[in-house]
């Protein structure tokens, strides 16, 4: 039982840190509480099933039978110790002959760590520190380093790296990415004298949802690093996108025309602004800024060509580089005006790809040694596979589809549909 008496006060009057905080007991108590009386509902909502089954001398089959072994459980909470109630399920499958038996899906009989622990690694490697530190470091934060061993990590690399080689080798041809967006993030893992580079793709599928393409380690995002990720795309079967958003880095767009010439160019609104403003002293941004969302915001493609000119026109004579930035892509940067006016906000920027890694971008602190690129790779992996379970579809899903169809689409709005000349 919790008992609420404050610790021993350090010498500044607040409650010694050696010992564990009061509030962190409390999270980790109340936690195990709720925890015990779920895992109890659980057990009593399997028995109460199946009370009106009984063998021949009219005694149930399915019934409690005590307690398991105590154990702890790493949550979010710190560890938690459970004691999960025992099921005895004396009915036989009469297909395999062998008896059924109760499966917790709250705690599975294996778990020793939550799923948010378990994505948590990945990240924490991203961020630099190395797979031989997890176990002190979440040990200390969690209150127990118990199902965290050296060994377990290892295990769950090795894991990881499996699941990403998996990944990497599926077939493509029986999916339609409509939509692709591509960048290259650069992460705090050095790999003897490169920093890891991540090369990201992720796609719009015909029925409007995300999901991650493909993932490779790249050289300083060079054109031939792109070409052999998109190369290996199309040797899987993959079709070519209709449209691909990016930032300018040259490299994915000289592989992209290489690969894959017939996919429209979109640059991404968010790189381009900020590299507009670099061009332009910081007393300008303000109302550089601002005509600046004149464009990108347009409510068409003319009023968006009209801003552009008004932006020339006011910021040309004394900042022609920053203008230049525009001008010399207006093209591709207004590509997203001939799509569905529901899919503009998901066009004109590679959000899916910063928000994933806006934590991990561009550390200034790197681990300690040589990473693994495999490890890498699997930890990024795992970190997209994660984020993608909270993607959510694209506005308008219905739409993409006849985007791959050829529709025609005039100020954001479908004019057309491929099947409407047949009739």
């Amino acid at each position: 039982m919790l008992t609420v008496v404050p610790g021993p006060a350090s010498n500044d009057g607040h409650p010694s840190t050696g010992e564990a905080s009061l509030i962190d007991q409390i999270g980790r108590d109340g936690a195990r509480r709720m925890l015990a009386e779920a895992l109890r509902a659980e057990v009593d909502a399997y028995i109460a099933a199946f009370a009106d089954e009984r063998d021949e001398h009219s005694h149930r089959l399915v019934v409690r039978n005590g307690y398991h072994q105590p154990r702890e459980v790493l949550t979010s909470a710190g560890a938690v110790e459970v004691t999960a109630p025992r099921g005895n399920d004396k009915r036989v499958d009469p297909d395999t002959g062998e008896r059924k038996r109760f499966a917790s899906a709250i705690l599975p009989a294996w778990a020793r760590k939550t799923p948010k622990i378990t994505e948590v690694l990945p990240l924490l490697y991203l961020h630099g520190l190395s797979s031989g530190d997890f176990v002190p470091a979440l040990g200390q934060f969690l209150g127990s380093a118990k199902g965290l061993s050296a060994a377990v990590i290892t295990k769950l690399t090795e894991q990881w790296k499996a699941e990403q080689r998996a990944f990497a080798e599926r077939d493509l041809s029986d999916v339609d990415y409509v939509y692709l967006w591509a960048d290259g993030i650069h992460v705090n893992i050095r790999l003897e004298e490169h920093k890891l580079c991540l090369l990201v793709t992720i796609g719009v599928r015909a029925d409007g949802r995300k999901e991650l393409v493909a993932l490779a380690d790249g050289y300083r995002e060079s054109t031939e690093s792109w070409a052999d990720l998109l190369r290996d795309c199309a040797r899987r079967g993959m079709v070519a996108p209709v449209l691909a958003v990016g930032d300018g880095a040259s490299g994915f767009w000289g592989a992209l025309r290489e690969v894959f010439p017939d996919t429209r160019e979109q640059r991404c609104w968010f790189h381009k602004i900020a590299n507009v403003l670099s061009a332009m002293p910081k007393s300008a941004h303000p109302g550089a800024k601002k005509a600046l969302a004149e464009i990108w915001n347009a409510e068409d493609r003319r009023h968006a060509l009209d801003a552009a000119t008004a932006f020339e026109a006011a910021y040309g004579a004394k900042f022609g580089k920053a203008v230049a930035k525009i001008t010399d892509d207006v093209e591709v940067l207004l590509a997203f005006y001939d799509y569905p006016a529901e899919h503009w906000i998901h066009l004109r920027t590679t959000n899916p790809n910063e928000s994933t890694f806006a934590t991990v971008r561009h550390r200034t602190k790197v681990t300690k040694g040589p990473g693994s690129r495999a490890a890498g790779l699997a930890m990024a992996f795992k970190l997209i596979e994660s984020a993608q379970a909270r993607w959510r579809a694209v506005n308008a899903p219905h739409l993409v589809a006849l985007v791959r169809a050829g529709a025609t689409v005039v100020n954001g709005i479908l004019v057309e549909r491929p099947d409407e000349d047949a009739a």
